[in-house]
């Protein structure tokens, strides 16, 4: 058997964090239940990680990074409408396959304001950056204006509450999302035929 590095061991604990985090959450989940789905001790998850915040802000990173890296590769060679529709047939994609990441995001923005109401901003700063740099990724490779990205990110902030809602692919609600495409898998899927 082939023994794991220890930075494949921490990457494989932050893909366990993600699965346990985004269904309880920061406070519903223990590192104990993190440790046990990777197969580590506890005393070894706590030498890859100083504690518990470190182990939920490397998973909030990496759902945030994998996004602007999957928008990156999208939109390669690629801008304006073209490249705006890409990112978002990606983003779509991406938490159809994959939506213990959409649980991901939720639970971060719920873990921000719960730390910023208790008067501690350092998670809230660290989201902020990754986010900021999500958002100036968007722009960049789009040559978007300010409103057309902004307009772009909140239409996404939009397909997460809907899917996380769990409304049908049928349902009404869907339907003024994706005007020109049709409605699948209870996420719109963008683009054109």
């Amino acid at each position: 058997m082939v023994r794991m590095s220890a930075e494949e061991r921490r990457e494989s604990v932050i893909r366990a964090a993600i699965a346990e985090f985004a269904q309880r959450g920061y406070y519903g989940t223990s590192t104990e239940a993190i440790a046990k789905r990777v197969g580590v001790s506890q005393p070894y998850l706590f030498r890859l990680f100083p504690g518990k915040k470190a182990i939920f802000a490397a998973a909030s990173q990496r759902c945030i990074d994998d996004m602007r890296q999957a928008f990156e590769e999208a939109a390669e060679g690629l801008e304006g409408e073209e490249a705006l529709r890409v990112m978002g047939e990606t983003y779509v994609r991406l938490i159809q396959e994959r939506p213990e990441r959409l649980q991901m995001q939720m639970q971060t923005y719920i873990t921000v304001a719960a730390a910023e109401a208790e008067g501690e901003h350092e998670f809230g700063e660290l989201v902020r950056d990754r986010w900021t740099r999500l958002w100036d990724a968007v722009q960049l490779l789009s040559g978007a204006d300010v409103e057309t990205t902004t307009a772009f990110l909140a239409k996404g902030m939009l397909i997460n509450t809907y899917a996380a809602m769990g409304f049908p692919p049928e349902h009404r609600v869907w339907h003024g999302m994706f005007s020109d495409a049709e409605v699948t898998g209870g996420l719109g899927k963008c683009g054109h035929e």
